[in-house]
């Protein structure tokens, strides 16, 4: 996917939320190295089975001044 970044705006970085409100699973993932058996099995709890709701992760967005923008 080509950089669609918005000039004079900063894009979302992956895990930033997980990571801002202390998620124990970002840390546990955090203590890993990347790759490995042991991250690769935490990493599947935070796809399937996230301890936040999109309601959470939405308002979280807000309160940091995040837009969600598409191309039409």
């Amino acid at each position: 996917m080509p950089n669609m970044s918005i000039e004079g705006y900063i894009d979302y970085q992956r895990r930033e939320f997980c990571k801002d409100v202390n998620c124990p699973v970002q840390m546990d993932l955090d203590s890993q190295p990347p790759g490995s058996d042991s991250y690769e099995q935490i990493r599947r709890t935070c796809k399937a089975d996230c301890r936040y709701t999109t309601y959470q992760f939405h308002h979280w967005l807000i309160d940091k001044g995040y837009l969600l923008v598409r191309p039409k």
